[in-house]
């Protein structure tokens, strides 16, 4: 059973992206939003602290320490080979009148060119006249048909209707969409490194670090507070319902609400995909695959081999330019080993679906994990991989 919690920022937060800082003058650029392990860390320190385990002995053990129950060795496993704790979903979301929402990166298959988007527009893949030449690898390309030529808008969110619409392959309105400033700002801080040895300050080494500071209401009680939606499976109730998180750099605090999971997240129609044999999958957290943007189980025929025996065409897809993911491993104390990722929102295009709906059900529920394990199956506990199923929008 999946367990949601919404993490709400006290202060700015800290989110370092995985450029290099350090040197005098430095700039240290926010990562907005970050990537889920930020949540999985947090969580399972916060676990751990709460049953009194000694953090770093955690970190060290090779096995099971004697400390563990059951029920939380189950969960956690080890640094080396984590349990069944996973991170299934992890978003930004409001929380209005005591409702919290999820808000979601506007999908690459949507594109609002009007400043007061009001004209969301659906990609359609399309067969490239045969005169056309091009290196893309799939048999028809996401294109956007408009009257004229525009720039589109970035920067913008679905809410939880606009997921629910988008989902369901139904028609965006601006009711749908959230721009971004509406839900955090930057702030930038100015920093002096310190000498942890002398406890003096660090000569000529100032630096600026980009924070965030999340949307909250005023003091009239309008507007919206912004914070995380955190979904994890595998917790078995041991998951903290309340009290402070160290969340991000500086271990800012945060404070945990639970968060009831009836109609939490939209569904799609399961019974649409059954009868047009077609749907869109999208990123809903990065996606770390071998053969880059790729999904696990297309062969070299676009021919999709999915759970339970499942199969689909893969003809289109709209992946925007990869990322890169790293971190910090506190066990190890070193970086992680920076890897390549498919961005969330990429949204790939199947038809021709053999087989049930409720493979694709569990391959929503389970992520890409459900097809195979990752080589390295911390990133699985950290929350990468995970998608949603949509239908597929009548043109």
């Amino acid at each position: 059973m999946t367990e949601y919690r919404f993490i709400e920022p006290l202060d700015v937060l800290y989110l370092r992206g995985n450029k290099l800082f350090g040197d005098a003058g430095s700039y240290g650029e926010a990562l907005m939003p970050p990537w889920p392990s930020l949540a999985a860390g947090a969580l399972r320190s916060r676990m751990l602290a709460d049953h009194g385990v000694d953090l770093a002995a955690f970190a060290q053990a090779r096995d099971r320490l004697p400390e563990l129950s059951d029920a939380l060795h189950a969960c956690l496993g080890t640094p080396q080979k984590p349990g069944k704790f996973r991170v299934s979903l992890f978003t930004l979301a409001c929380r209005e009148q005591g409702q919290v929402q999820p808000c979601f990166p506007l999908p690459s298959d949507v594109v609002v060119t009007a400043k007061a988007l009001d004209n969301a527009t659906y990609l359609q893949p399309t067969t490239p006249h045969p005169a056309l030449s091009s290196s893309y690898a799939l048999p028809q390309a996401p294109l956007l048909r408009a009257a004229d030529p525009a720039k589109p808008q970035g920067n913008l969110w679905l809410n939880a209707d606009g997921l629910h619409a988008w989902l369901n392959g139904e028609k965006l309105t601006k009711d749908h969409l959230l721009p971004q400033k509406e839900l955090w700002q930057f702030d930038h801080r100015l920093g002096i490194a310190l000498n942890g040895a002398q406890r003096t300050v660090a000569k000529g080494m100032i630096y600026t670090a980009q924070t965030v500071a999340l949307s909250r209401r005023d003091g009239g009680n309008r507007g919206r507070d912004v914070g995380f939606l955190v979904g994890v499976d595998g917790a078995d109730s041991l998951l903290p319902k309340d009290g402070l998180l160290r969340f991000g750099g500086d271990g800012r605090g945060a404070a945990l609400q639970v968060v009831p999971p009836k109609d939490l997240l939209p569904a799609p129609d399961w019974r649409r995909i059954e009868q047009e044999r077609r749907f869109r999958l999208v990123l809903a957290t990065a996606g770390l695959f071998a053969d880059g943007w790729r999904l696990p189980g297309v062969d070299v025929d676009n021919r999709w081999h999915g759970p339970d025996g499942c199969t689909a065409r893969l003809v289109a897809a709209a992946v925007n330019r990869a990322d890169t993911v790293s971190g910090w491993d506190l066990a190890k104390w070193q970086p992680k080993p920076a890897q390549r990722v498919a961005p969330v929102g990429s949204v790939y295009w199947f038809d021709d679906f053999q087989g049930k709906t409720e493979a694709l059900g569990k391959l929503a529920a389970e992520g890409l994990w459900a097809m195979g394990d990752y080589p390295d199956s911390n990133r699985r506990a950290e929350g990468f991989n995970n998608l949603f199923i949509a239908a597929w929008p009548k043109q």
